[in-house]
């Protein structure tokens, strides 16, 4: 659904960034886009449909003055993680706060991201100063990835 839902909300928005020749896209993807994560094949799945998605879109529509990039948030702390770290507890046999930690350990910065850094992150990118920026993935991860 998110790959469709894509297409369909560019089908209805394009129109009028091409008549005012400008626009941006922003998907909000994950770091599985780069580093699958254990036990969410089908959500690595679908994160790397996407981004081959936008980066098709970025070439198709950079005539027209819009930009397409995709935001890849690492461990953020939301409800969607929290329920995560639950399911890990419970299959593991571990204490939520253990598995937290367990994560934390993996990002260089030593903390899990705060929902606000992604928002400034796509804040930027949907200024006039992110103009020359279009077809690229943007790790919101603390460090955690290890590739280039």
């Amino acid at each position: 659904m998110h790959v469709i839902m894509s297409q369909m909300l560019v089908q209805i928005l394009l129109p009028g960034m091409k008549q005012a020749n400008f626009g941006r896209i922003i998907n909000v993807i994950s770091i599985g886009v780069k580093q699958p994560i254990d036990n969410l094949g089908v959500s690595n799945t679908i994160r790397g449909a996407m981004n081959s998605w936008a980066k098709t879109m970025a070439a198709e529509v950079a005539q027209y003055g819009v930009t397409v990039n995709n935001l890849l948030p690492g461990q953020t702390d939301t409800e969607r993680l929290r329920s995560l770290i639950s399911n890990i507890a419970l299959r593991e046999g571990k204490s939520e706060e253990q598995v937290e930690q367990e994560m934390i350990a993996k990002i260089p910065l030593g903390r899990l991201g705060n929902p606000k850094e992604l928002a400034y992150a796509a804040g930027f990118l949907a200024s006039d100063r992110a103009a020359f920026i279009t077809g690229t993935n943007i790790p919101i991860d603390g460090g955690f990835l290890r590739g280039l």
